[in-house]
């Protein structure tokens, strides 16, 4: 499958273990982590350059004060030393993975679900509820076809999501019309569907797209324009009456402080969706939603981009706006397992002590293969 911009036909992920000396139910505690789905492993970075760092560091420094759980922030400050400020590329989800891991672990530890270690790491309430969520799909097939399109859409719908986001811009405007068409005759309203064109429109392209899905009054247009054009998403909030979805592809608080200083995002209106899993993890999302908020923005305009477990946890913790879902892509890591409620546009998290993600069965296998190595 691809979107506007790339095949996925040859991605690969970085899935992390972190092994403690705890031993429960006759087995070593163990934290997963995954860096974001959709882009390429780091198997290089971590292995030759972040986890011999954090082997080697005093294990007293990777501790938090009481010493009964690991402290996020000083391993990923251990894991990037050495590092130079800025270049905030394909290392930043080789930490995302690694540092997503410690969480898990931590949670464990606690006998807890991730969400709840969450919420209290960052002083928000730890109460279970469900957070609304979108299913994201309607990817470029090479039999591509409207009837392959509506099946998709109509299947998400099924299993119990109002919310839907189709890809755009990978075909020519007539042709991504007439998959609108179909979007919203599933979706049922405008509201209910979100477009996404990956970052692949030039200026007049961007500006020709959404004044042809301006009536449309959708949810969202998702990354128009190259994501570091503070400029033309400037131009494009000033022109274009829609919210305008942005932020998976900045992977730094200083990243998300010069969208909101330049790119013309809107309070109230726009739509952030940094992603823990690209952004050396959840220490520096947590500091891009403190970031967003002492600018005015509030936390339920983010939406992790991501559609899986981790970011699910991670929307709950925080109390943000909601989440995506990856159904029917990305397997076996996207989407969430059958015991995950999910109900008129809404979803639950589990109460399996972490992420859970050994309750999706067609994960557990890789997740043992990791275990059995250890």
């Amino acid at each position: 499958m691809a979107n506007a911009v790339v095949s996925f036909s040859d991605h690969t992920v970085s899935l992390v273990a972190l092994v403690s000396d705890q031993i429960r139910n006759g087995q070593y505690v163990m934290g997963f982590g995954f860096n974001s789905i959709g882009r390429y492993g780091q198997s290089g970075i971590l292995r030759e350059r972040m986890i011999p760092r954090i082997l080697s560091a005093d294990s007293e420094s990777l501790l938090n004060e009481n010493g009964h759980q690991f402290d996020a922030a000083a391993i990923a400050q251990t894991a990037m030393q050495n590092e130079k400020p800025g270049g905030h590329g394909d290392r930043a989800s080789a930490l995302g993975a690694l540092e997503l891991a410690v969480w898990d672990l931590n949670a464990k530890l606690a006998d807890e679900p991730a969400y709840v270690t969450i919420a209290k790491a960052f002083g928000r309430n730890p109460e279970f509820h469900a957070t609304p969520v979108y299913a994201a799909g309607g990817y470029y097939y090479p039999d591509d076809s409207i009837a392959g399109l509506r099946n998709e859409l109509e299947g998400y719908r099924k299993m119990g999501f109002d919310g839907l986001k189709m890809k755009v811009g990978g075909a020519s405007l007539d042709e991504d019309l007439g998959r609108i068409e179909v979007g919203l005759e599933v979706a049922g309203d405008g509201k209910l569907l979100a477009v996404d064109a990956n970052g692949r429109f030039e200026k007049k392209a961007a500006f020709a797209f959404a004044d042809a899905i301006a009536p449309l009054d959708l949810r969202w247009l998702e990354e128009p324009g190259d994501p570091l054009d503070y400029q033309l998403n400037r131009e494009l909030t000033e022109a274009y009456s829609g919210a305008i979805a942005t932020g998976e592809n900045l992977f730094s608080r200083a990243d998300a402080h010069n969208l909101i200083r330049f790119g013309g995002m809107r309070q109230g209106k726009d739509i952030f969706q940094m992603d823990a899993g690209l952004s050396y993890g959840l220490t520096e999302y947590a500091g891009m939603i403190a970031t967003l908020e002492a600018e005015g923005f509030h936390r339920t305009q983010c939406y992790p981009h991501g559609g899986h477990l981790i970011n699910l946890h991670i929307a709950v913790g925080l109390e943000l706006g909601g989440c995506e879902a990856y159904p029917g892509v990305f397997q076996p890591f996207g989407g969430y397992p059958a015991a995950c409620k999910i109900e008129q546009g809404l979803v639950w998290p589990t109460d399996a002590p972490g992420f859970g993600l050994e309750q999706k069965d067609e994960l557990r296998e890789d997740l043992q293969l990791l275990r059995d190595n250890m």
